[in-house]
């Protein structure tokens, strides 16, 4: 997928692509023709960095519904020539979803406009996917003969079929087809599925990797041949070794973890770390100051995974360290570490953002350790990640995180966060937004009565409001 390029956080187009509450808010107060452009370059141009978790197809959409927004820019983004040259899902996902919600709201040009893209589309399984949520059953049989088209009558097409119907997210049409009296169409798709069944039994007999009885020497050897292959495997290697070493083995191990060849020594360290091993931490420290890059990640990874007091104890003494040790120490202290080390995880998450940037991987769990840990001078750093993240889902740790640490947070950016793309935000805002904002009271009431609001943010809405005020 292209890497996006967000807007800067003050515009109408980058408050959007943040999905933030406030890009709706300033979106209906903007002229239309400007709140729409806004808009559809968000949908037609994905900005998400990770379009498989971050959420913003209900949001555009009920930015849509506000606007009262025609569809055809989607409609020439779907049907553009681009769809049969750039057949990643990544392309046309967001805007299906959109149409989706839409769909669901009684939007009927957005129901026509998924089904005629079921019918011709590239990214034709995705739209099935949101027809099969919001379609009824005639909607769905009629696209029987043009899905099936797209498979050839012959023994690859059928096995691009089984494939198709075994990988369906919503099997429901594939079920509504399978009972079509038709041969072309119930006899065929039955017949996929059949196959489809029989394919997933035969991987089940054939499964690769470790059988039992291997010896600790097989496991890391197994572990380097992934290395060979591109393949990190030290993760499932290590959990081998917790099945087929005994205390006989620690030697070799801990030798492995000291100087052992690359996959060896990754494995050897994340098992050594896992059992909470004397030696780990001494080895892990060795691994970070003189391993090669992979080995240097995978000893970062394995300290972070520990959980005993030996651990929190040292990362006290490597939080200040200039390396990716040190920064591995300022999230372990964040994570499991007591309210002596604020000032530690405070410097860690300043040096974060001043090096990094506000999207930095490491804010995540620094984060979430400044809410942990109730660090109130922390919010003015809170605040700045919130702004300026292009990641919803970190702005919505820092969301949590500012709710509490910071007193302003009810009658500040609680209110806006009613408004936000993901729905764990909204549940927050709900939680904690002070009602004597009018917008406040009215925003709780829609999302109350909401079909397409997720139960959670209704029974932090409903907690706040009760019945009788809706």
């Amino acid at each position: 997928m292209f890497d996006p390029v967000i807007a800067p956080s003050g515009t109408l187009l980058g408050l959007l692509q943040r999905g933030r509450g406030d890009g709706t808010l300033h979106a209906l107060t903007a002229p239309r023709a400007e709140a729409l452009a806004a808009l559809n370059h968000c949908v037609l141009r994905d900005p998400r960095h990770d379009w498989q978790v971050e959420n913003r197809s209900l949001y555009y959409a009920r930015l849509y519904l506000d606007l009262n927004g025609g569809l055809d820019a989607i409609e020439a983004h779907l049907f553009d020539p681009d769809d049969l040259a750039d057949t990643d899902e990544s392309r046309t996902g967001l805007a299906l979803a959109v149409l989706g919600h839409l769909a669901s709201y009684g939007r009927r040009d957005a129901l026509a406009l998924l089904r005629r893209y079921a019918a011709h589309g590239a990214n034709w399984a995705w739209a099935l996917d949101e027809l099969a949520l919001r379609d009824d059953d005639a909607g769905l049989r009629a696209l029987a003969a043009p899905v099936l088209a797209r498979f050839p009558a012959d023994a690859e097409g059928e096995a691009e079929l089984a494939a198709a119907v075994r990988d369906a997210f919503e099997p429901r049409p594939w079920r509504l087809w399978a009972d079509d009296p038709r041969v072309s169409v119930g006899a065929r798709v039955r017949a996929a599925r059949e196959a489809g069944c029989f394919d997933r039994w035969q991987r089940q007999l054939r499964p690769a990797g470790p059988r039992p009885g291997w010896s600790v020497r097989a496991v890391f050897e197994w572990a380097q041949q992934g290395v060979e292959r591109g393949v990190a495997l030290h993760v499932p290697a290590a959990r081998c070794l917790t099945a087929v070493a005994g205390p006989e083995d620690r030697p070799e191990i801990v030798q492995a973890a000291r100087d052992g060849g690359e996959g060896a020594r990754c494995t050897a360290l994340r098992f050594l770390a896992d059992g909470e091993d004397p030696e780990a931490l001494d080895l892990i420290e060795a691994a970070v100051v003189a391993g090669p890059a992979p080995v240097v990640e995978a000893a970062v990874d394995a300290f972070e995974r520990m959980r005993g007091a030996a651990a929190v104890a040292r990362a006290r003494g490597w939080a200040r360290r200039p390396d990716p040790l040190g920064a591995a120490a300022g999230r372990v202290l964040a994570c499991r570490g007591g309210a002596q080390d604020s000032g530690l995880v405070l410097g860690a998450l300043r040096e974060a953002v001043r090096a990094e940037g506000p999207d930095a991987p490491t804010l995540w769990t620094l984060v979430d350790g400044a809410g942990r840990l109730g660090i109130a001078c922390a919010a003015p750093v809170l605040r700045h990640v919130y702004r300026e993240t292009a990641s919803s889902h970190l702005r919505g740790r820092a969301a949590r995180a500012l709710a509490a640490t910071d007193p302003s947070f009810p009658s500040g950016f609680a209110v806006e966060c009613l408004w936000d793309c993901e729905e764990t935000t909204r549940e927050l805002a709900a939680r904690h937004a002070e009602t004597g904002d009018t917008r406040v009271v009215e925003r709780l009431r829609r999302l109350a009565s909401d079909p397409a609001e997720e139960a959670e943010v209704q029974t932090a809405v409903r907690s706040r409001i009760g019945p009788d005020a809706m």
